[in-house]
């Protein structure tokens, strides 16, 4: 077996309608050699798309920063319209070790990726999680409040927003957040309703910060005309899938409704899936390959 230290990134871009601009990022990414992208997850309401590769340090860096290249040049914040957060045409970028690699290894390409970023882009970049340095850049809801058409105002007048690196002026790019983390799950449940207000009650009930389960953050939404609890799994040993399933479930019954379905953004590491039925979760388009483990095999052919 290979020891070379593989990591996973899944940079999330304010795009997911335009199919030029995502196939021009998928390009991107797949012209670095010895990356691999296992999963694109697109969404037309939240105008957001979630790319999932996995690689070595060098070649995933470089393939993060060719897509948020790409996206700076094709993205104007200014006229995008979605429902989720975001402050960046490249919203997010979080690496995340997979095996043999240390979270180390995981900061260590968050501040090269950004420090890149910022300089050779001119784009301000915070640095999130694991690789925070200012405590109030750690969680991305800090970052997000108010959106892209409230981050200048936010730069010029609070202290804590500006940027680890690059300009304190905001193009039409936006800014980029790059980080270091864990394993995070997002996994959406769509319900038999249309009611926001159900959705957003609903999250407020099972999210960490509000009381609920642990590891859980939560948004309510209108997606596909549905109600749907948007959610984060930060800590899939605290709280299982099923585990948080059931809760939502569950408050669906206490307000008269059920769920429709649930889906997977992106992948996730097979612990978090095992001795879970999917079929209980009414998991929608879940295969083996949405699964980390499946694609270990290319990298031990490739680096052994």
């Amino acid at each position: 077996m290979s020891q070379t230290p593989l990591l996973e990134c899944v940079p999330n871009f304010s795009e997911g309608r335009n199919e030029r601009v995502l196939l021009a990022i998928r390009t991107a990414i797949e012209n670095v050699q010895e990356v691999k992208l296992i999963n694109v997850h697109a969404d037309g309401d939240h105008n957001r798309s979630v790319f999932t590769m996995l690689g070595s340090p060098a070649p995933l860096k470089e393939a993060a920063f060719q897509a948020t290249r790409t996206a700076a040049s094709l993205i104007d914040l200014p006229n995008h319209e979605g429902c989720h957060p975001r402050i960046g045409a490249t919203d997010v970028i979080p690496f995340i070790p997979v095996r043999n690699a240390s979270m180390q290894d995981a900061v260590n390409l968050a501040i090269d990726t950004g420090f890149r970023i910022a300089t050779e882009l001119s784009i301000p970049v915070y640095l999130y999680g694991q690789a925070t340095r200012n405590p109030f850049h750690r969680k991305l809801v800090n970052l997000r409040r108010g959106g892209y058409e409230n981050l200048q105002y936010r730069i010029d007048t609070e202290p804590d927003m500006l940027p680890d690196f690059g300009p304190v002026q905001v193009g039409t790019a936006g800014a980029t957040v790059v980080g270091a983390r864990d394993y995070l799950i997002a996994f959406n449940v769509f319900l038999k309703s249309d009611d926001l207000a159900l959705s957003k009650q609903i999250a407020k009930q099972v999210r960490e910060s509000s009381g609920g389960l642990p590891g859980v953050q939560a948004l309510g939404m209108i997606v596909k005309n549905m109600a749907q609890v948007s959610m984060n799994l930060t800590d899939f040993k605290k709280t299982s899938l099923m585990t948080l399933f059931e809760a939502v479930k569950t408050a669906a019954e206490q307000h008269n409704t059920a769920v429709n379905y649930s889906e997977l953004v992106g992948c996730l590491p097979q612990a978090a899936i095992e001795n879970i039925d999917v079929e209980t979760l009414q998991l929608i388009d879940f295969s083996p390959d949405r699964i980390l483990e499946t694609h270990f095999p290319t990298f031990d052919c490739v680096n052994g």
